[in-house]
Protein backbone atom coordinates (compact mmCIF):
# COMPACT_ATOMS: atom_id res chain seq x y z
CA UNK A 1 0.00 0.00 0.00
CA UNK A 2 1.56 3.33 -0.73
CA UNK A 3 2.00 6.03 1.81
CA UNK A 4 3.17 9.81 1.47
CA UNK A 5 6.52 8.73 3.30
CA UNK A 6 9.75 8.49 0.37
CA UNK A 7 12.40 6.18 0.93
CA UNK A 8 15.90 7.44 1.05
CA UNK A 9 17.63 6.99 -2.73
CA UNK A 10 20.34 4.62 -1.36
CA UNK A 11 23.66 6.06 -1.69
CA UNK A 12 22.30 9.88 -0.96
CA UNK A 13 24.01 11.58 1.80
CA UNK A 14 21.52 12.04 4.84
CA UNK A 15 19.70 15.15 5.06
CA UNK A 16 21.28 17.72 7.70
CA UNK A 17 19.07 19.30 10.58
CA UNK A 18 19.65 23.28 10.31
CA UNK A 19 21.82 24.66 13.42
CA UNK A 20 20.00 25.97 15.66
CA UNK A 21 20.23 29.73 16.58
CA UNK A 22 22.03 30.59 19.98
CA UNK A 23 21.24 33.04 22.10
CA UNK A 24 24.07 35.77 22.30
CA UNK A 25 26.36 35.50 25.00
CA UNK A 26 26.30 37.98 27.77
CA UNK A 27 29.41 40.45 27.06
CA UNK A 28 30.29 42.67 30.26
CA UNK A 29 29.69 46.48 28.97
CA UNK A 30 33.59 48.09 28.24
CA UNK A 31 33.61 50.35 31.06
CA UNK A 32 33.58 47.91 33.92
CA UNK A 33 36.99 47.00 33.80
CA UNK A 34 37.96 50.43 33.78
CA UNK A 35 35.49 50.81 36.83
CA UNK A 36 37.38 47.82 38.88
CA UNK A 37 40.59 48.96 37.78
CA UNK A 38 39.91 52.70 39.42
CA UNK A 39 38.17 51.08 42.57
CA UNK A 40 41.05 48.56 43.14
CA UNK A 41 44.11 50.89 42.68
CA UNK A 42 42.58 53.56 44.70
CA UNK A 43 41.51 50.95 47.45
CA UNK A 44 45.51 49.86 47.09
CA UNK A 45 46.94 53.28 47.29
CA UNK A 46 44.33 54.66 50.45
CA UNK A 47 45.22 51.80 52.17
CA UNK A 48 48.95 51.74 51.74
CA UNK A 49 49.35 55.43 52.72
CA UNK A 50 47.67 54.46 55.71
CA UNK A 51 49.85 51.44 56.85
CA UNK A 52 53.03 53.69 55.90
CA UNK A 53 51.82 56.23 58.03
CA UNK A 54 51.12 53.77 61.14
CA UNK A 55 54.78 53.06 61.70
CA UNK A 56 53.83 50.40 64.57
CA UNK A 57 51.79 47.23 64.32
CA UNK A 58 54.31 45.94 61.08
CA UNK A 59 56.42 43.43 63.13
CA UNK A 60 55.69 40.37 65.10
CA UNK A 61 57.58 37.32 66.08
CA UNK A 62 59.46 36.55 62.76
CA UNK A 63 57.25 38.32 60.70
CA UNK A 64 57.55 41.56 59.16
CA UNK A 65 55.29 43.79 57.37
CA UNK A 66 56.70 44.01 53.21
CA UNK A 67 55.66 47.58 53.69
CA UNK A 68 58.97 47.84 56.41
CA UNK A 69 61.45 46.16 54.84
CA UNK A 70 64.28 46.31 54.38
CA UNK A 71 63.90 47.62 58.77
CA UNK A 72 65.32 50.91 59.00
CA UNK A 73 65.95 52.29 62.10
CA UNK A 74 64.89 54.81 64.51
CA UNK A 75 64.16 57.86 62.02
CA UNK A 76 62.30 59.94 64.30
CA UNK A 77 58.63 61.33 63.91
CA UNK A 78 58.83 59.66 60.66
CA UNK A 79 57.34 56.29 59.59
CA UNK A 80 60.15 53.82 58.65
CA UNK A 81 58.06 52.51 55.70
CA UNK A 82 58.28 55.96 53.83
CA UNK A 83 61.65 55.56 53.07
CA UNK A 84 61.24 52.69 51.55
CA UNK A 85 57.59 52.59 49.81
CA UNK A 86 58.80 55.23 47.13
CA UNK A 87 60.71 52.87 45.24
CA UNK A 88 58.10 50.16 44.59
CA UNK A 89 55.56 52.80 44.20
CA UNK A 90 57.36 54.02 41.53
CA UNK A 91 58.16 50.80 40.09
CA UNK A 92 54.58 49.95 39.50
CA UNK A 93 53.30 53.43 38.67
CA UNK A 94 56.14 53.24 35.60
CA UNK A 95 55.02 49.98 34.87
CA UNK A 96 54.43 49.43 31.12
CA UNK A 97 51.36 47.40 31.95
CA UNK A 98 50.48 49.70 34.76
CA UNK A 99 50.45 52.83 33.28
CA UNK A 100 48.11 51.66 30.10
CA UNK A 101 45.65 50.41 32.82
CA UNK A 102 45.61 53.92 34.58
CA UNK A 103 46.11 55.73 31.53
CA UNK A 104 42.84 54.05 30.51
CA UNK A 105 40.97 53.90 33.67
CA UNK A 106 41.60 57.28 35.29
CA UNK A 107 42.40 59.49 32.40
CA UNK A 108 40.36 57.55 29.84
CA UNK A 109 42.89 57.94 27.01
CA UNK A 110 41.25 56.19 25.75
CA UNK A 111 39.13 54.48 28.01
CA UNK A 112 39.09 50.66 25.79
CA UNK A 113 39.34 49.31 22.52
CA UNK A 114 37.54 50.81 19.86
CA UNK A 115 36.39 53.18 22.27
CA UNK A 116 36.89 57.18 21.01
CA UNK A 117 38.98 59.22 23.11
CA UNK A 118 37.06 61.15 25.79
CA UNK A 119 39.97 64.03 26.36
CA UNK A 120 40.00 67.06 24.48
CA UNK A 121 43.20 69.24 24.06
CA UNK A 122 46.69 68.06 23.10
CA UNK A 123 48.77 65.03 24.20
CA UNK A 124 51.80 65.60 25.49
CA UNK A 125 52.39 61.70 26.24
CA UNK A 126 55.49 61.48 28.96
CA UNK A 127 57.20 64.56 28.36
CA UNK A 128 55.49 66.48 31.26
CA UNK A 129 55.73 65.84 34.62
CA UNK A 130 55.20 63.40 36.53
CA UNK A 131 54.42 61.47 33.58
CA UNK A 132 57.91 61.60 32.56
CA UNK A 133 58.96 59.90 35.59
CA UNK A 134 58.05 56.82 33.08
CA UNK A 135 61.26 57.06 31.08
CA UNK A 136 62.86 56.27 34.56
CA UNK A 137 61.48 53.11 34.79
CA UNK A 138 63.81 50.56 34.84
CA UNK A 139 66.25 52.63 37.46
CA UNK A 140 63.18 52.31 39.54
CA UNK A 141 63.53 48.17 38.48
CA UNK A 142 67.07 48.21 39.68
CA UNK A 143 65.95 49.24 43.60
CA UNK A 144 63.37 47.42 43.65
CA UNK A 145 65.44 44.36 42.89
CA UNK A 146 67.47 45.09 46.11
CA UNK A 147 64.18 45.55 47.95
CA UNK A 148 63.46 42.14 46.57
CA UNK A 149 66.52 40.39 47.99
CA UNK A 150 65.43 42.36 51.62
CA UNK A 151 62.09 40.44 51.53
CA UNK A 152 63.09 37.13 50.21
CA UNK A 153 65.77 37.30 53.13
CA UNK A 154 62.65 38.06 55.67
CA UNK A 155 60.67 34.99 53.96
CA UNK A 156 63.22 32.58 55.31
CA UNK A 157 63.73 34.44 58.35
CA UNK A 158 59.83 33.84 58.79
CA UNK A 159 60.42 29.91 58.69
CA UNK A 160 63.12 30.13 61.22
CA UNK A 161 62.20 30.67 65.25
CA UNK A 162 65.40 30.28 67.19
CA UNK A 163 67.45 28.93 64.56
CA UNK A 164 64.75 25.58 63.97
CA UNK A 165 62.59 25.60 61.50
CA UNK A 166 59.18 26.99 62.14
CA UNK A 167 56.33 26.61 59.73
CA UNK A 168 53.13 28.83 59.75
CA UNK A 169 50.37 30.66 58.39
CA UNK A 170 52.30 33.91 58.48
CA UNK A 171 55.49 32.27 57.11
CA UNK A 172 53.28 30.72 53.83
CA UNK A 173 51.76 34.12 53.26
CA UNK A 174 55.15 35.81 53.04
CA UNK A 175 56.78 32.91 50.84
CA UNK A 176 53.58 33.68 48.53
CA UNK A 177 54.12 36.85 48.50
CA UNK A 178 57.65 37.23 47.97
CA UNK A 179 57.65 34.13 44.91
CA UNK A 180 54.90 36.39 43.00
CA UNK A 181 57.00 39.67 43.66
CA UNK A 182 59.62 37.53 41.90
CA UNK A 183 57.56 36.96 39.14
CA UNK A 184 56.13 39.98 38.72
CA UNK A 185 60.04 41.85 38.45
CA UNK A 186 61.15 38.71 36.38
CA UNK A 187 58.48 39.04 33.96
CA UNK A 188 58.99 42.64 33.74
CA UNK A 189 59.34 44.28 30.07
CA UNK A 190 62.47 46.57 30.87
CA UNK A 191 64.06 43.43 32.67
CA UNK A 192 63.30 41.36 29.52
CA UNK A 193 65.37 43.97 27.04
CA UNK A 194 68.42 44.52 29.23
CA UNK A 195 68.79 41.04 29.94
CA UNK A 196 68.54 39.84 26.37
CA UNK A 197 66.19 41.66 23.95
CA UNK A 198 68.96 44.76 23.16
CA UNK A 199 70.84 43.16 20.53
CA UNK A 200 70.77 42.49 17.21
CA UNK A 201 72.51 39.71 16.87
CA UNK A 202 72.72 37.24 19.32
CA UNK A 203 75.87 34.66 17.45
CA UNK A 204 77.30 37.96 17.36
CA UNK A 205 76.99 39.00 20.91
CA UNK A 206 79.13 38.17 23.94
CA UNK A 207 77.44 34.70 25.55
CA UNK A 208 74.83 35.33 22.85
CA UNK A 209 73.29 32.32 23.44
CA UNK A 210 73.04 32.00 27.07
CA UNK A 211 71.11 35.68 26.69
CA UNK A 212 69.33 34.19 23.81
CA UNK A 213 68.12 31.31 26.22
CA UNK A 214 67.25 33.62 28.53
CA UNK A 215 65.38 35.84 26.40
CA UNK A 216 63.39 33.39 25.56
CA UNK A 217 61.99 32.61 29.62
CA UNK A 218 61.72 35.74 30.15
CA UNK A 219 59.39 36.10 27.40
CA UNK A 220 57.16 33.46 28.85
CA UNK A 221 56.76 34.80 31.69
CA UNK A 222 56.37 38.19 30.17
CA UNK A 223 53.11 36.94 28.51
CA UNK A 224 51.49 36.83 32.50
CA UNK A 225 53.18 40.09 33.35
CA UNK A 226 49.58 41.86 33.80
CA UNK A 227 48.04 38.57 35.81
CA UNK A 228 52.00 38.84 37.78
CA UNK A 229 51.34 42.72 38.85
CA UNK A 230 47.64 42.11 39.65
CA UNK A 231 48.17 38.96 42.16
CA UNK A 232 50.88 40.41 43.67
CA UNK A 233 49.59 43.62 44.32
CA UNK A 234 46.43 41.83 46.18
CA UNK A 235 49.77 39.51 48.12
CA UNK A 236 51.46 42.60 49.44
CA UNK A 237 48.27 43.85 51.02
CA UNK A 238 46.92 40.55 52.40
CA UNK A 239 50.72 40.14 54.15
CA UNK A 240 50.27 43.36 55.52
CA UNK A 241 46.87 42.84 56.99
CA UNK A 242 47.92 39.17 58.26
CA UNK A 243 51.01 40.97 60.27
CA UNK A 244 48.90 43.59 61.53
CA UNK A 245 45.66 41.45 62.89
CA UNK A 246 48.65 38.83 64.37
CA UNK A 247 50.29 41.62 66.06
CA UNK A 248 47.23 43.04 67.20
CA UNK A 249 46.16 39.66 68.52
CA UNK A 250 49.16 38.96 70.51
CA UNK A 251 49.44 42.44 71.67
CA UNK A 252 45.34 42.09 73.05
CA UNK A 253 46.61 38.71 74.62
CA UNK A 254 49.58 40.48 76.55
CA UNK A 255 47.18 43.07 77.97
CA UNK A 256 44.63 40.48 79.42
CA UNK A 257 47.20 38.11 81.20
Amino acid sequence: MATGATSPVPGAPAAVAAPRARAPAWRAPWWLQPLLVVVVLTGFGLYATWAAFQGHGHRVGPYLSPFYSPVIGDVGPISPALWILWIPLLFRATCYYYRKAYYRSFFWDPPACAVGERRRGGYHGETVFPFLLSNLHRFFLYLSIVVLAFLWYDAVEAFLDNGQLRIGLGSVILLVNVTLLTLYALSCHSLRHLLGGNVDCYSCAVAGNARHGLWKRLSVLNKRHALYAWLSLFSVLIADVYVRFFAAAVEGLRVLR
